[in-house]
């Protein structure tokens, strides 16, 4: 899910940006920093919105590098346990598949897929129905449930699940249009 927050962080500056564009020069240091980030308490940072305030430097001893506290707002995308997710094939292999929804990687166990569904090993393997019909397989997008989140300092793990109703393949590259 996403949510629009503000954050604050302490930013570094080298003397030599210090001018007229100062301000311009931390905002484009705390974009390159920040956005594409994941922080564990808040979620992956998707883009910085607007700067609320700069504060008042504090010359670092002996370096005469400047620390600015910066107050931002920003996009940050934070999965949660329930939440119906839709995602891309990256990997399938006979334990199960991994799919990416934006930044997260999500893998769906085997025993989550509806029992219907046998693995294929091959050229391209993937998870196939009895029937041939649906076909999970690399760059298959699918609608997933996330039945579980561990969160670390920098990442953001989930497992998923396609055995529920209304779960499973959205498009198949593999189908014939």
């Amino acid at each position: 899910m996403f949510f629009h927050i503000v954050l604050e962080r302490n930013m570094q500056l080298h003397p030599r940006h210090f001018g007229r564009d100062l301000r311009d020069k931390l905002v484009s240091k705390l974009m390159k920093d920040v956005e594409g980030t994941c922080s564990g308490r808040h979620g992956f940072i998707v883009a910085i919105t607007g700067i609320e305030s700069v504060g008042k430097g504090l010359i670092r001893d002996g370096t005469g590098f400047v620390t600015f506290p910066v107050k931002y707002q920003c996009v940050v995308f934070r999965p949660f346990k329930g939440e119906i997710v839709e995602a891309v094939v990256t990997m399938v292999n006979k334990m199960g598949f991994f799919a990416e929804a934006g930044p997260v990687q999500i893998f769906v166990s085997n025993h989550l897929i509806p029992d219907d569904m046998e693995f294929q090993s091959g050229d391209v393997p993937n998870y196939t129905t009895s029937d041939g019909s649906v076909k999970i397989q690399k760059e298959s997008e699918v609608r997933l449930k996330i039945i579980g989140t561990r969160v670390d300092a920098t990442e953001i793990f989930c497992i998923g699940t396609i055995k529920d109703d209304f779960l499973g393949v959205i498009s198949d590259p593999g189908a014939n249009p």
